[in-house]
């Protein structure tokens, strides 16, 4: 028999990338969507992978365990992969309490329903390096102390920890995935990286003239969307549940991937490049670097991507999107 995953966040940059590598894995691929009147718009990652007929869609929302029990019940799934949040930092501040009862507490209804509806299922949690914050090691791995910096990675403290204690009260097969900043071509236009990548091929298309940024000095762990989804997977084909940092040990500054970025279609960064004080955040993290290593030891996970290809990929896209509208 096929195995069964449901995928929250099933409509996100993850959600898809996860969903396509688990079809080819010969999955049955479960996405618990929220209702919404804009599904067919919601959905644009899916159909851009060419798997949204793939994909079984059930009704249901974080917010609402019932929908949640409702939903493992039905599908009674081998794996959950809980990848949906209020995921953009910058609205976190806007939307702090929205931010906890989706990311933080969502987590927790999620775990619950799988108690109760498929304990033996296997669980994994998105967790993030927002988490580290203010960064207490220079290098971050498993065992470096916490600082979130927004409510969004306070929010993802809790659904880390209330993850690790779902494991050690119930005994539950349940892991989470720490993983630094991911991107790819779906990436949403609210990111940094995706929004540098359509201003540069706007400015090559002739239509923008400048690229607004904040705090371009920030430094990040990059990597690419559709290497660590298999970091996920391969978490949960681990005998025993347990946490990993996935990143890819190569921090960089958003400056020198504007550049990046820039170079590719022969413009000059600085030609274009703005910097508005409205876009600094209330409280910065300044830098984030990951140490994968206990990943590579134990997942024998490595990255594939790296991050020139990654954005060449990203402004490719983008101009292709622009052009053929």
């Amino acid at each position: 028999m096929k195995r069964k995953a449901i995928v929250t966040g099933i409509t996100g940059q993850d959600g898809a990338y996860l969903s396509k590598f688990l079809l080819e894995k010969g999955y049955e691929v479960y996405g618990v969507v929220r209702r919404s009147s804009h599904f067919g718009v919601a959905d644009h990652r899916l159909r851009w992978l060419g798997i949204n007929n793939d994909i079984n869609v059930i009704d249901g929302n974080l917010s609402d365990l019932s929908s949640l029990i409702r939903a493992v019940a039905q599908v009674k799934p081998d794996e959950v992969y809980n990848l949906a949040a209020q995921s953009f930092v910058a609205s976190s501040w806007q939307q702090p309490v929205l931010t906890a009862n989706i990311t933080a507490v969502g987590v927790a209804n999620m775990l619950e329903a799988v108690r109760i509806a498929a304990p033996e299922a296997r669980f994994y949690q998105a967790s993030s390096s927002e988490m580290f914050g203010k960064i207490q090691e220079a290098a971050q791995s498993e065992t470096t102390p916490f600082y979130p910096r927004s409510p969004y990675a306070v929010a993802k403290l809790y659904g880390h920890w209330i993850t690790v204690n779902y494991r050690e009260s119930f005994n539950m097969h349940a892991s989470s995935g720490i993983l630094f900043n991911h991107e790819s071509p779906l990436r949403g236009i609210e990111f940094v990286t995706r929004k540098v990548t359509d201003a540069v091929a706007r400015i090559k298309l002739g239509l923008a003239m400048e690229l607004k940024l904040g705090n371009i000095d920030a430094k990040r762990d990059w990597g690419h969307a559709k290497d660590y989804v298999v970091a996920m997977w391969m978490m949960l084909q681990q005998d025993q549940a347990d946490d990993y940092v996935i990143a890819t040990g190569r921090t960089t500054t958003v400056r020198d991937m504007c550049r990046i970025a820039f170079t590719h279609v022969g413009l000059t960064m600085d030609d274009y490049l703005s910097i508005d004080p409205n876009l600094f955040r209330p409280a910065e993290v300044d830098i984030l670097l990951g140490n994968p290593e206990k990943a590579r030891k134990t997942l024998g996970w490595e990255p594939s991507t790296t991050l020139e290809e990654m954005i060449t990929e990203m402004v490719d896209a983008d101009l292709a999107r622009l052009t053929a509208k």
